[in-house]
């Protein structure tokens, strides 16, 4: 965790939003600035600055963002009509929050 990290902030409750999902691994949360009628966050637990810095012992987070994000286009009802997945990385690549996350996007047709 990262003391002055938003999302470790969220993660730890100390900022709140409405989990959509929550385990001991990841939160789900929408995005306060949606680009698309579904728009959220996938949030590993465990604080990674961005996609540059995990390491190999942190594959299975990656993997599990994935996984998580499938079900999560499911449960949203956009993994038939379609949706985007996006990582950020580093300020030039858009990455705004630097603790790694997944954007899920979409719902512009269902």
């Amino acid at each position: 965790m990262s003391g002055d990290c938003l999302f470790c902030k969220i993660i730890n409750r100390e900022v709140p939003s409405e989990f959509l999902y929550e385990d001991d691994d990841f939160v789900v949360f929408r995005d306060i600035n949606p680009a698309a009628p579904v728009h959220l966050l996938l949030v590993p637990k465990k604080h990674i600055r961005s996609m540059n810095d995990f390491k190999n012992e942190d594959s299975a987070i990656i993997s599990g963002l994935f996984v998580l994000a499938r079900e999560m286009a499911r449960q949203q009802g956009v993994d038939k009509s379609g949706y985007k997945l996006l990582f950020n990385v580093e300020k030039g690549g858009g990455q705004v929050i630097f603790h790694i996350h997944l954007h899920l996007i979409g719902g512009w047709e269902k």
